[in-house]
């Protein structure tokens, strides 16, 4: 079985959610690959990450998800909406990350 890296884990995680935040302040989508987040590697380690762990990341990729259906839409107000909370699901997920090491 492989070895969750918790610091890319957590590098990771935060690069994408800065490259999100980035996209939205631009206006635009188009040069970021936006399903990027649906391949995280924290998924794949289920066996590996305690429960709540595993929750708290499958909550960060609900909402980017839903961001990003907003969005697609046209309800990038109710999107916005939504940032503030992605950043706090992605600042519980590196905490909690943060203390399996």
């Amino acid at each position: 079985m492989t070895r969750i890296d918790i610091d890319e884990a957590i590098r990771l995680h935060h690069k994408w959610r800065r490259q999100f935040l980035n996209a939205f302040a631009g206006g635009s989508y188009a040069d970021m690959p936006l399903s990027e987040h649906r391949s995280c590697t924290l998924a794949c380690a289920a066996g590996q990450l305690p429960a709540a762990v595993l929750e708290l990341d499958r909550r960060f990729h609900l909402l980017a998800d839903e961001i990003v259906d907003l969005s697609d839409n046209g309800l990038s107000d109710s999107a916005d909406l939504l940032l503030p909370e992605l950043n706090e699901a992605e600042h519980q997920l590196a905490a909690a990350l943060d203390q399996l090491r």
